[in-house]
């Protein structure tokens, strides 16, 4: 499998990086505007080649992801398509998904295109701290659209799990409105922690020293200002209805402290680290893989209907493979699915979906 990398910082390296670790690779081509990083990666072995553009980089691909900053991936999407050719998978790993599905569905080869998210970043930044098990056990979402084709829909699945990470589906929107939740609003409040401290104790004369859980709640805080003020432009409207919610439990918060009743404070506490195990919980592999064998009618969509479906009900596909049949009217999908409740659970959903299930059954 040929690879093409376009932008080689810490993901796009380490994607390279993972690849040839892996033996996914046959040839890892990149680009990157900047000649100097292009040079360090192929010292570090990121890349197998340096191209000159992106025409040059994406030639004879079978994947191609684009990890340039947010605001530049649609430019560098529409690129990438209209350089390759049918049955090149074009994928992207930024951290918002509706602005870059909307900018590309209105393009003729949109069906080659499915957007990426790996929860693999770092507060570094550069090829020189890419790494080839950055993706590790990280969930890597994949936003396939009723317009995606299966084949490419399978290829990078299944590419994104052999890189060692946990590849699930999810819609586009509803993809940004979890991040704006769980990763981009950390950043906000860790920003905003940052400055109130400093505002408050700039007053004296000598500074305290700052405990472990002030650093540890301000890690993000300041992070890499020109990425992540793309991201919270390309998000705003929903980061800021967050912000909205915080506001609202901050004030339940204040009025809990200011009634000062020990009781109630120590339920709130023990209430937030319940909420936080069950949040830390979710989403750990494990169990015995159970394979379901579909069958699907042959149509555009069908594999992004059903991984979605699943995905919005909470079940991974841990692998899939494609088998259309003869005469191309119908085929076979069969997914591996960890544990024989969520097996069993996946069944149902696909079964509701109009698909047959025709067998369930254990084995890695």
């Amino acid at each position: 499998m040929k690879l093409a990398v376009l932008g080689v910082g810490l993901v796009g390296g380490s994607i390279g990086l993972a690849a040839k670790a892996r033996g996914l690779g046959s040839e890892v081509a990149g680009f990157d505007p900047d000649d100097a990083t292009l040079d360090r990666a192929l010292e570090l072995g990121a890349l197998d080649v340096a191209a000159s553009g992106v025409a040059d980089a994406v030639s004879g691909a079978d994947l191609v992801f684009c990890a340039a900053p947010v605001n530049s991936l649609p430019g560098l999407v529409a690129e990438a398509l209209a350089a390759t050719d049918d049955g090149t998978g074009v994928s992207d790993v930024g951290s918002t998904k509706l602005g870059i599905a909307e900018a590309v569905a209105g393009l003729e080869a949109a069906s080659r295109f499915i957007g990426g998210h790996p929860l693999a970043g770092a507060e570094t930044a550069g090829v020189e701290h890419s790494r080839p098990d950055l993706f590790e056990g990280a969930r890597w979402f994949l936003t396939p659209t009723e317009r995606s084709e299966g084949v490419i829909f399978d290829r990078l699945h299944n590419f994104v799990a052999d890189l060692g990470a946990r590849p699930q589906a999810i819609d586009a929107a509803e993809h940004d409105r979890a991040m704006a939740t769980i990763s981009h609003l950390p950043h906000v409040l860790a920003n905003v922690l940052a400055s109130r401290a400093a505002d408050t104790l700039a007053a004296g004369e000598r500074r305290p020293e700052v405990g472990r859980s002030f650093r540890d709640t301000t890690r993000v805080a300041g992070a890499n200002p020109s990425i992540w003020g793309d991201i919270f432009a390309a998000n705003a409207g929903a980061i800021a209805d967050e912000v909205d919610a915080v506001i609202e439990k901050l004030e339940q918060a204040s009025s809990t402290l200011r009634a000062g009743d020990a009781g109630q404070l120590s339920a709130w506490q023990s209430a937030a680290a319940a909420d936080r195990h069950a949040l830390l919980d979710v989403g750990h592999p494990g169990g015995e893989l159970f394979e379901l064998r579909l069958g699907v009618e042959n149509r555009p969509g069908v594999v992004a209907e059903i991984a979605l479906a699943l995905g919005r009900a909470g079940v991974n596909i841990e692998d899939m493979s494609l088998a259309p049949s003869s005469e191309q009217r119908s085929g076979a999908i069969s997914l591996w699915i960890a544990g024989p409740e969520e097996a069993v659970r996946a069944g149902a959903i696909v079964s509701e979906l109009g698909h047959s299930v025709s067998t369930v059954s254990g084995g890695s």
